[in-house]
């Protein structure tokens, strides 16, 4: 009975003990900061409890160590912090079960998802938490964006001097891809320029190597290439992979001819030979009409008649041509049948010839030419 009475006794000390000592209380504390991560004083921060009831509000400090709050004398349990200042938001839920608690609010920040503060969290693990993710997630997208943009720039860049670099290359291999004009001197040079002046003395042309001044004197012939632009030939789907373009026609060659006839057939070598002096001058007029001219020399032992100069004007690329003729200036003569001639060249003698084309007929690459003559008793 005695012990029994005392085991009473202990347990009814204990029970009153319980009931006298007051219950473990935990502090919640952190700090309230804007999207810099500087802290906002003045700030209004509200905690409430599980149901939602106002337990605690506190203001931000405003001096040194701004934006820190705390709440004392809180027992365990789950709670919710609201904070307001400077026109944003912030909540986040608290846990409380063994220890106090630090957390820290960001104003204006989207809303992390729900997640347990445990005892003794710290402001550095709340950070490498899932709150923290998708800022670095999005950083590192950016910084991908921003690297991207820059190599992109880089591959402009390059290939624009690629683009340069073929166009300087093809300059210096094919002049007339940028110049028209060729110009012809009489020590055998020729350039290709651009006239941008010229006088009855001097040709100033614009070329690869700068601007030169040339002597007209010097200039045999300038010819104008222009690339003609005409539209693609068309050509039915249906044939159109075993389809090949005729042949480009050739033009003819500069050469020399003569009639022969009876004994002169047998005695060439006294029949005439008409052959070009030097190289044909051209230029322009006023009018843009285009005048080539030159001498010719009889080299033969017998009289050239109707002596005449033909040229193949070369109109572009695809072939199309244009014959002209003109006759040599020479010595008169009178046959038998009354017919006279002033266009007869004596053994040894020499006649000069000047074709205008005009400027209706427009532009030519380049043209070859003929020479021809007829003999008579």
């Amino acid at each position: 009975m005695k012990q029994i009475a005392k085991g009473i006794f202990i347990l009814t000390s204990l029970f009153l003990l319980a009931t006298v000592l007051p219950a473990k209380t935990y502090k919640i504390s952190g700090k309230i900061i804007d999207l810099e991560g500087k802290g906002v004083g003045g700030a209004e921060v509200v905690l409430l409890d599980a149901d939602g009831e106002e337990i605690g509000k506190e203001t931000t400090k405003k001096r040194l160590g701004k934006g820190g709050f705390g709440f004392k004398k809180i027992d365990s349990g789950t709670y919710t912090l609201k904070a307001s200042g400077d026109g944003e938001e912030a909540t986040q839920e608290v846990t409380v079960e063994d220890d106090d608690v630090e957390v820290e609010l960001t104003l204006g920040a989207e809303p992390a998802p729900k997640k347990k503060v445990a005892a003794g969290a710290s402001d550095k693990g709340a950070e490498e938490g899932e709150a923290e993710r998708m800022p670095q997630e999005e950083y590192v997208m950016t910084e991908v964006s921003f690297e991207l943009k820059k190599m992109a720039a880089e591959l402009d860049h390059m290939s624009g001097q690629v683009r340069d670099l073929q166009a300087r290359s093809e300059m210096w291999i094919n002049p007339l891809s940028i110049y028209q004009k060729e110009v012809i001197l009489d020590n055998g040079s020729t350039i290709f320029g651009k006239v941008v002046y010229q006088d009855e003395e001097i040709l100033k042309i614009e070329s690869l190597v700068g601007y030169l001044v040339i002597d007209r004197s010097t200039v045999v012939r300038i010819v104008e290439n222009v690339m003609a632009q005409e539209e693609p030939e068309y050509v039915p789907e249906q044939i159109r992979e075993s389809y090949s373009p005729p042949p480009m026609p050739k033009l003819a060659q500069p050469r020399y001819v003569s009639a022969e006839s009876g004994d002169r057939a047998a005695s060439r070598d006294r029949a005439a030979n008409i052959v070009l002096v030097g190289n044909i001058a051209e230029k322009k007029d006023r009018s843009n009409n285009v005048a080539l001219a030159g001498q010719v020399k009889n080299v033969g032992g017998n009289r050239a008649d109707f002596v005449k100069v033909n040229f193949v004007l070369r109109k572009n690329w695809s072939g199309e041509t244009r014959t002209l003729t003109t006759f040599v200036g020479g010595s008169y003569y009178t046959f038998d049948s009354g017919i006279t001639t002033d266009s007869s060249l004596l053994p040894g003698a020499t006649g000069n010839f000047e074709l205008i084309i005009p400027a209706d007929v427009g532009s030519f690459l380049g043209y070859s030419y003929t020479i021809d003559w007829e003999e008579y008793e």
